[in-house]
């Protein structure tokens, strides 16, 4: 049996818990990193056979979460995985509107959530794995928004294009390496979760593009939280990930 390790954050609802509730297969290991732990993971990975670890842990205390990953990554046995994966997709809206009304504590929130957190994860991630002999990938959830500005969003957008710079670079550094890490940076596509429900409730006077995330989902054009879990999965799987480090899956 094939013994593949997952490292995934934001699990506890939304595109996170759809993919953790996929990823709990017979012979995976999955520890999941959220504000708050979910019973039906705990039920599921019972019923399925996998190795379920979950932390009750704030990504706004990213140097606490890295270090706690670093020590518990240590303790495992690099021999017995055939493969070891970090999935960073937590992330959090600051609150909706022009920079000119934003609230310093709230953006500096999102952007310690959203990029500082998942910087210094994959540091920890990469270095407590680095001579293991299983393949190694990071898979960093970004956003279109990372790719193209939007009014009102500054703290948001900053946060995901940092995230894919920061991937852009990452992979230059793994490609030196031997037995670098595979890595990168996807745009998921528009998905119903209650980041979309933030969007939407936001007040238009504040933000202009509300009307187009209304517009989205009444034309039935967001995908659900599982059939986008699915597709970010079968991406993660294919053998040529990380041959671009920032991707869409759209394309």
């Amino acid at each position: 049996m094939t013994n593949h390790l997952y490292i995934l954050t934001g699990a506890s609802r939304g595109m996170g818990l759809a993919m953790a509730q996929q990823l709990l297969q017979a012979g995976h290991g999955l520890l999941c990193i959220s504000r708050q732990t979910n019973d039906e993971l705990t039920a599921l990975a019972a019923q399925s056979g996998a190795s379920l670890t979950q932390w009750s842990q704030d990504l706004a205390q990213g140097v606490a979460a890295s270090e706690r990953l670093g020590t518990w990554l240590g303790t495992q046995a690099g021999k017995a995985w055939t493969s070891v994966t970090l999935i960073n997709n937590a992330g959090v809206i600051p609150r909706i509107g022009p920079m000119s009304q934003a609230d310093a504590a709230d953006l500096g929130h999102a952007l310690r959530v959203g990029l500082e957190a998942p910087m210094q994860l994959t540091a920890a991630f990469l270095a407590a794995t680095e001579h293991w002999s299983a393949p190694r990938k990071v898979l960093n959830i970004s956003s279109g928004l990372g790719r193209r500005a939007m009014a009102s969003q500054a703290g948001y957008c900053a946060a995901k294009a940092g995230m894919d710079h920061f991937t852009r670079c990452l992979a230059l550094e793994e490609a030196l390496k031997p037995l670098g890490a595979k890595v990168c940076s996807l745009a998921p596509g528009v998905i119903d979760t209650d980041m979309q429900v933030q969007l939407r409730g936001a007040d238009a006077s504040a933000f202009p593009d509300q009307a187009g995330f209304i517009q989205l989902k009444a034309g039935g054009q967001l995908a659900s939280a599982g059939d986008a879990a699915t597709r970010i999965l079968a991406f993660l799987a294919r053998a040529d990930f990380g041959a671009h480090p920032v991707a869409d899956i759209r394309d």
